[in-house]
């Protein structure tokens, strides 16, 4: 995640320079950056929803054995097993759209990579470590997009 929060730090640094500073790609139009604004709201508010539903949300993947961890199944979790990185990912594209850099879109797609190498190895851990979690992901068939994967 170290990696993740460093090449986070460029969605916000990158757009200054593309677009501000160097122009470096040709700003996206204005319509574009203020329908990327409004997703701001809705993706805040579910990551709110996310936060209340599950109490075990960490940094780092590992069972909280100190609170008695279980498995999370509704609210968000009802549709997909991840739903926090549905919407990062989600933020991740949204940033740069918002900033008008089509430059620091490259920046989201090698991100939207991590999470979703991250997503696989965490679902990895959840499946032997956590009591439950099988059960759960049978019922629950998606990680990420409900419908797809």
């Amino acid at each position: 995640m170290l990696l993740f929060f460093i090449v986070g730090i460029g969605l916000y640094l990158l757009p200054g320079f593309d677009v501000m500073r160097y122009a470096w790609s040709e700003p996206l139009p204005l319509w574009i950056r203020i329908t990327a604004m409004f997703v701001h709201v809705p993706c805040f508010v579910l990551l709110i929803w996310i936060m209340r539903e599950n109490t075990y949300l960490s940094q780092v993947v590992k069972i909280d054995k100190d609170r008695v961890h279980k498995v999370i199944s509704t609210g968000p979790y009802a549709y997909v097993r991840h739903p926090m990185y549905t919407v990062t990912i989600i933020l991740l594209f949204a940033v740069p759209l918002a900033l008008g850099s089509r430059l620091t879109l490259i920046l989201s797609l090698f991100l939207t990579m991590l999470l979703i190498v991250r997503t696989y190895l965490e679902d990895h851990t959840l499946h032997t470590e956590l009591e439950g979690y099988s059960k759960y992901a049978k019922q629950t068939v998606y990680r990420l997009i409900p419908g797809i994967w």
